[in-house]
């Protein structure tokens, strides 16, 4: 059985025109946490981000690179005062083949070199060209709530164990600010990402109309990653469920608007498949309340056009007396998972403070259609919280992790399609109590491994990954498995909200 989560490269950057070398750090055992240095030397995103405008054009060339299979006779040069080149004694194909060799990590410094290495580190070209030679490097993105109207939003490098931060989230414009205006111009962008309201607030707002939507924040937007991207959709404010979309661009370090959803939709579930991204369920405004929502939605990140699907039809819970359904339960999907070219769509039904599993639907993109999951799928996905359901791939299987009741620890699971069940393979996971939280732990996939992130008491932020020790995958025990820290930072009494990795 291949160990869970793996380790990242540490150690000293390579020389400038030096191939960036990707080996692992050597782990001792037990808990190894991270280098303080690291958290010293944070480093702001965004205090980097000049507003300068830089014109580029684009020319032939006839001469070779010299560089074999990454040959390329077409290059962009970058117009700074006389046609300055990026390094003066050198063509700028060999001072992209030498900055494509660079950590990510030193490119935040390289911009304030000069205009031409600002344009050329924020180009496509340098991004396309690092794809192109196999040097991605993936990066943690970790979103956690301070305020009850502010996210921040820390980047990881696994390599070096480092966190920055990324520039914040401009503010949106209020409902009373903006009277007359579209939906998708009413809130052009916000500085929050959920908040401590969990959606089992408002599934308890359904029934007992305890809470009045005009007066909650902002919360329940999801998140996603397309094309080395990061996408925030939707969310919750005051009596709106919002259709904006928002991307941060890792390369320019900023965020823009996009295409807004077609529909409205807070706590909805989003996925990648095929290149596109899924937006799927959630809730809106309805006339008695919020709505649960069947429909979902897909975005082409290369066309910015969005399309809509087929309603999820929850075809079990069609089997209750229609009436009964309409209600007192409220079907909802609590999950997703882009898993062997399909999407997989937990479902639940709730009636406060219950909920009940319904298994799950299955959308087939090539079809356009749903269809019912595996039992054994369903049924047996655990639940996070309030229903939620955690499910990440990693090198083409399954993950999931099942908290105990006390939520003080928990159970790595990997699902097994041949025989449709859950099996246990990491038995004993140390994740916290933190009952209060919309989100006590995370799972993310890096250098494809699985990784948990989580809180301890004293609020310090982990990232830990799991190694078998004596490889026994027919009997994992708590004895043969050592917990490595692969960074940690204290972010105070913030809470977590979603993770996402990206690999540019």
């Amino acid at each position: 059985m291949p160990s869970l989560p793996g380790g990242a490269s540490a150690g000293a950057p390579p020389a400038a025109a030096g191939h960036c070398p990707r080996a692992r750090p050597d782990f001792g055992r037990g808990i190894s946490p991270s280098s303080p240095a690291s958290e010293d030397k944070e480093d702001l995103m965004g205090s980097v981000v000049s507003s300068a405008k830089i014109n580029a054009r684009s020319m032939d060339r006839h001469e070779k690179s010299g560089f074999g299979s990454n040959k390329r006779v077409k290059i962009s040069t970058y117009e700074c005062d006389s046609f300055q080149r990026i390094i003066p004694t050198l063509p700028d194909e060999l001072s992209f083949q030498i900055l494509a060799r660079l950590p990510r990590l030193y490119y935040l410094k390289l911009k304030l070199v000069s205009q031409a290495w600002k344009a050329a580190i924020t180009s496509s070209e340098l991004s396309q060209l690092r794809r192109e030679l196999g040097l991605t490097e993936e990066w943690l993105y970790v979103l956690t709530k301070l305020e009850p109207n502010k996210l921040d939003c820390y980047a990881l490098d696994p390599l070096f164990r480092k966190w920055q931060r990324l520039p914040p989230m401009p503010s949106f414009v209020s409902e009373e600010e903006s009277t007359g205006r579209t939906q998708s111009s009413w809130f052009q962008m916000w500085n929050v990402v959920g908040s401590s309201i969990r959606i089992a607030d408002f599934i308890k707002g359904w029934f007992r109309r305890r809470y009045g939507l005009d007066q909650m924040p902002f919360c329940g937007c999801s998140v996603g990653v397309a094309d080395g991207c990061l996408y925030v959709f939707g969310g919750f404010s005051r009596a709106v469920a919002l259709n904006c979309v928002f991307r941060y661009n890792p390369c320019l370090n900023v965020w823009q608007e996009v295409s807004p959803m077609i529909s409205g939709r807070a706590f909805s579930k989003a996925a990648l498949l095929q290149s596109k991204l899924y937006v799927v369920g959630g809730v809106s405004r309805g006339r008695n309340g919020l709505l649960p929502l069947r429909s979902g939605e897909v975005f082409d990140p290369k066309t910015g056009i969005w399309s809509e699907l087929p309603e999820m039809p929850f075809m079990k819970a069609q089997v209750l007396p229609t009436a009964f359904l309409a209600d007192v339960l409220k079907p909802i999907a609590t999950g997703m998972a882009s898993y062997k070219g399909k999407l997989y769509v937990p479902q639940s039904l709730y009636s406060w403070p219950f909920f009940f599993d319904i298994g799950g639907e299955i959308y087939d993109p090539e079809l356009n259609s749903w269809e019912t999951m595996a039992d054994g799928l369903g049924d047996g996905w655990p639940a996070r919280q309030a229903g939620t359901k955690l499910g990440i791939v990693v090198n083409e299987e399954l993950y999931t992790l099942e908290p105990s009741s006390s939520l003080d620890s928990g159970q790595i699971k990997r699902y097994d399609s041949e025989q449709d069940t859950w099996k246990t393979i990491v038995p004993q996971v140390p994740v916290h109590d933190f009952t209060d939280a919309e989100a006590p732990f995370l799972l993310a996939g890096l250098h494809g491994k699985v990784h948990v992130i989580t809180k301890e008491a004293n609020n310090n932020l982990q990232v830990m990954q799991a190694v078998l020790q004596n490889n026994i995958e027919n009997s994992p025990s708590e004895e043969n498995i050592i917990w490595n820290i692969l960074a940690s930072k204290n972010f105070g009494s913030a809470e977590l909200v979603s993770c996402q990795v990206l690999d540019v």
